[in-house]
């Protein structure tokens, strides 16, 4: 069985398209070690709905199927219209499937700390102080977390006190919170 799937692989239509498929698999090999990114070119393949090098490599690999079960077909079309139609139809196919595709993968920025800032939280430990805190944030699309924050001042912010998230320190991974009702403290 296997003699006979490499000599399909390597006989006329196939082997137009064993060398593009071979290609195929090296590049998501690199990608598997972490040489390459596969969200290259993205920004390119807006018309295509997913990064350039999945519709590219969906593309050779139904193309490449479609060349070996149509050189196997018995039929009076002559054999050099089977790399044309394989590639027509697997264009097709890759564009039809790209749609759903799409879905899944993540669109937008990633998502960082600094995104936090700005938004009140609600502060879970005993007190919060220049040292120690703890509150739960939520993010505008209604998920939460759980932050370790701190405070310049001597404010009085406890447990169930809303605060204003006002500054972040990524080295320290912490944000710097006042009392969300600072504005009326001078009133």
């Amino acid at each position: 069985m296997g003699n006979g799937f490499i000599e399909a692989a390597l006989s006329f239509p196939t082997v137009l398209l064993t060398p593009l498929l071979l290609l195929v698999i090296g590049y998501w090999l690199v990608v598997i070690v972490g040489g390459a990114d596969p969200e290259a070119g993205h920004e390119h393949g807006a018309l295509l709905g997913v990064p350039i090098p999945v519709f590219v490599s969906l593309l050779v690999a139904l193309a490449w199927f479609g060349t070996l079960a149509g050189a196997q077909w018995p039929g009076p079309a002559p054999l050099w219209l089977v790399p044309l139609a394989a590639l027509v139809a697997a264009a097709i196919v890759t564009r039809l499937v790209a749609i759903p595709l799409r879905r899944l993968l993540p669109t937008g920025p990633d998502a960082s700390r600094a995104d936090f800032v700005g938004l009140t939280c609600v502060i879970r430990t005993g007190r919060v102080t220049r040292t120690f805190g703890q509150a739960e944030v939520h993010a505008p699309d209604g998920s939460s977390a759980i932050v370790q924050v701190r405070q310049t001042g001597a404010d009085e912010l406890g447990a169930g006190t809303v605060a204003l998230i006002y500054d972040v320190d990524p080295e320290a991974e912490f944000f710097w919170v006042v009392p969300a009702d600072i504005a009326k403290k001078g009133l």
